[in-house]
C-alpha cells in the first residue's frame, strides 16, 4: 500500500494549488508562424508558490525543512551557484522558519555581465538574511564544506545540508505531491492525452514528477529539457535513480528503466550560459502572456518547448502544460541579454 505524502515531516510555506492557466496568444503566436495546429497551451505557475518570489524549490523546501525541524536543527546550508534560484528559497524558507541559513556559492559560471555577481538573486540573498560566501570554481568543495559544518558544530549550532536545488529523495517529495496537485488539475478540465515539459537541472523536480505519476497510476506524461548538463544520457540514468528512489519512500512502484524523457538540445554552451532560443522565447511568452520566465531554466525549457511543438512532436496531445518553475530575478543579472537589439 503505497504511503501518503503527509505521512512526511513538511513545513507549510508555498500558496498551493498554483494554477494552471491556458496560454491562448502564445498558442496563436505559434499557429501564426507557418500555419501548424497546435495543441493548447497550458502553464502551470509555480512561479506563484509565493517566498521571495516564488519558484520550484520552495515546494521541495516544505520537506526538507520539515525533516531538519524534525531532526532538531538550527542552521540550514546549502549550496549552487551565485545566481542560484535554490539559494534564494532556501534563505527565504529558513528565514521563515526562524532557522540559520549558510549559502556557499560557487562561482562557476563564466558569464560576464556587469550585474551578474552583485545584483537578481544574490542581492535576494543577502536582503533575506543569509549568509552568503562565494568560493571559486575550482574550489575543494570536500574541503570547504568540512570546514564549514565543523565551525556550526563548535559555535554549538547543528547543520542541515540541502544538496544543489533540493534535489534529494525528501525534497523530491516536493513535486510527487505537485505531480498530483496538476494531474487533478488536468483531469478537471477533461485532458486525457497531455504532456507536462519543464526545465530540468538537478534532477529532483523531474524525479518527483516521475515518481508521482508513479505514486497516481495515470496522468500527464512527464518531458525534460536539459539546461543543466552536456551528458543528456547520464544526466537521464541519475534522474532515473532519483526517481526510483523517491518512489521507494512512498511505498509506490518503480519508474521503468528509460522512463525519463530529456531533451538535450536547448542547452547551449552551458548552464546559466545564453542562448538566441532563450531569449527569442523569454520576449515572446513576455509579449503574448505577460509572463516573466528566467534566462537559465525557463526560457530555455521554454524554447524547448517551442521547438519541440514546431517540429510537431506534439500533434497527437490535447494539451502541452509548461511547468513554471520560477526564476524571474535572474533577469537583472542578465539585463545584457536584453538590450534593445
Amino acid at each position: 500500500m503505497p504511503k501518503t505524502l503527509n505521512e512526511f515531516p513538511r513545513l507549510g510555506l508555498a500558496h498551493l494549488p498554483t494554477p494552471l492557466v491556458e496560454m491562448h496568444r502564445l498558442r496563436e503566436a505559434l499557429r501564426a508562424q507557418d500555419g501548424r495546429d497546435v495543441p493548447r497551451l497550458f502553464i502551470k505557475r509555480d512561479d506563484c508558490t509565493g517566498l521571495a518570489t516564488g519558484g520550484n524549490k520552495t515546494r521541495k523546501l516544505e520537506y526538507l525543512l520539515g525533516e531538519a525541524l524534525a531532526q532538531g536543527c538550527n542552521t540550514v546550508v546549502t549550496t549552487g551557484a551565485l545566481q542560484s534560484n535554490h539559494a534564494r528559497q532556501t534563505a527565504a524558507a529558513a528565514a521563515a522558519a526562524g532557522l540559520s541559513c549558510i549559502l556557499v556559492l560557487f562561482d562557476s559560471v563564466p558569464y560576464a555581465g556587469r550585474a551578474y555577481r552583485k545584483s537578481g538573486n544574490l542581492l535576494l540573498d543577502r536582503i533575506l538574511g543569509a549568509e552568503v560566501r562565494v568560493e571559486p570554481a575550482d574550489a575543494d568543495a570536500g574541503h570547504v564544506f568540512g570546514e564549514l559544518f565543523k565551525e556550526i558544530e563548535s559555535n554549538g549550532g547543528k547543520s542541515y545540508f540541502v544538496p544543489v536545488g533540493g534535489s534529494s529523495p525528501t525534497g523530491s517529495l516536493g513535486y510527487a505531491r505537485a505531480y498530483l496537485e496538476l494531474a487533478d488539475q488536468a483531469q478537471a478540465l477533461d485532458f486525457r492525452k497531455t504532456v507536462l515539459v519543464h526545465a530540468s537541472s538537478s534532477g529532483g523536480t523531474q524525479a518527483g514528477l516521475v515518481a508521482g505519476a508513479q505514486l497516481r497510476g495515470s496522468g500527464p506524461a512527464v518531458a525534460g529539457i536539459n539546461v543543466y548538463r552536456q551528458d543528456t544520457a547520464a544526466m537521464a540514468e541519475g534522474i532515473h535513480a532519483l526517481a526510483c528512489k523517491t518512489a521507494a519512500l512512498l511505498d509506490a512502484s518503480t519508474p521503468p528503466a528509460g522512463s525519463i524523457d530529456l531533451d538535450g538540445d536547448y542547452l547551449g554552451e552551458g548552464y546559466g550560459l545564453p542562448t538566441p532560443g532563450m531569449r527569442e522565447a523569454v520576449e515572446l511568452v513576455a509579449r503574448t502572456e505577460g509572463v516573466l520566465l528566467d534566462p537559465v531554466y525557463t526560457g530555455k525549457g521554454m524554447a524547448g518547448l517551442i521547438g519541440q511543438i514546431m517540429s510537431g512532436k506534439y500533434a497527437e496531445m490535447e494539451a502541452a502544460i509548461f511547468l513554471h518553475t520560477g526564476g524571474m530575478p535572474g533577469l537583472f543579472a542578465y539585463e545584457e541579454e536584453f538590450a534593445p537589439r
